[in-house]
């Protein structure tokens, strides 16, 4: 079974009042409708064996990853994280300090963006580490920015670099981009984002889909990271190599796109890396100068 299909028979068969829930399965994070606010929700979760290696990275990034990988979701929708809620399963024997550091790493992300977590469960099993995490969060000044929204002729843009992530230790320590995201939304007509979780290739088709567009990248415009230089083929792994949670955005080409990418109103770079095209499936353009389909090769879940 492919993650992506399971998902797809879940939103075939999810029927909702629009009134209640403006937004729901294949977003980023779902919009539901709480008196006369909207309430945006995700949910996430790490595995040992899977996400990280708690043998070798330890509980607390692990921790710390399980609340990034939410928060990231949350930069995505350009949304203001409110509060998390986290339910661990902790292997039999589990000591009761590692718990702790676990506790403590899911303090670590969530605090650094005024995002407490104010509840959870904890239950002993039989099977491999498991954290989950929920994030409450509000919309953002200028509202929330879906996937689906993208137009023929807007420029596709990133922030950082890309590649590599599980090199090292990128995996587990990147900081979501959940300040850029709430600055590009405030200062540009954003048409659609996505974070970066499953693979450049994987999610900008995503994307895509939500919006009924197609896709031309330009490999010699993809920045990237110093992680995945040294890759026999760094353009693949910038495309395909996942976990970098970054932002892909769409976007009007004018006069303040190009301030954006001279000046961005944060430290990342942000790199125009190519365009919205008419629905045709997604293309890239190789080093060599020739036009071919980019099939995307990015992280799916199978059983």
């Amino acid at each position: 079974m492919k993650e992506s299909s399971f998902i797809d028979w879940i939103r075939s068969r999810s029927d909702f009042d629009p009134s209640a829930v403006p937004v729901g399965p294949g977003d980023d994070m779902a919009v539901v409708t709480a008196g006369d606010k909207q309430v945006l929700l995700t949910t996430d979760q790490v595995l040992d064996g899977v996400h990280f290696a708690l043998a070798d990275h330890g509980p607390r990034a692990a921790g710390r990853k399980a609340m990034a990988r939410n928060l990231s979701d949350v930069a995505a929708m350009a949304a203001v994280p409110v509060a998390a809620v986290a339910a661990v399963a902790l292997p039999a024997g589990f000591a009761r300090e590692d718990a702790e550091a676990i506790y403590d790493g899911l303090r670590d992300a969530g605090d650094a963006f005024d995002c407490p977590l104010v509840g959870g469960d904890v239950a002993t099993g039989s099977g491999a580490l498991a954290i989950t995490v929920t994030i409450a969060a509000r919309p953002g000044p200028a509202g929330c920015i879906l996937r689906g929204g993208a137009k023929v002729g807007d420029a596709l843009c990133v922030t950082g670099s890309l590649g590599g992530a599980w090199r090292g230790r990128r995996h587990l320590e990147f900081t979501p981009r959940v300040r850029e995201a709430l600055a590009l939304a405030g200062g540009w007509d954003l048409h659609a984002m996505i974070d970066l979780s499953d693979g450049l290739s994987v999610d900008l088709g995503h994307l895509c889909e939500a919006s009924g567009v197609g896709a031309d990248v330009v490999a010699a415009s993809l920045p990237i990271h110093a992680d995945a230089a040294s890759a026999d083929d760094a353009i693949s792994a910038a495309l395909n190599d996942g976990e970098d949670y970054e932002l892909l955005f769409a976007l009007p080409r004018d006069e303040r796109l190009e301030k954006l990418l001279a000046h961005p109103p944060f430290d990342a770079p942000v790199t125009r890396i190519g365009s919205v095209t008419a629905p045709v499936g997604l293309w890239l353009t190789g080093l060599d100068g020739r036009r071919r389909r980019l099939e995307p090769r990015g992280w799916e879940h199978e059983t």
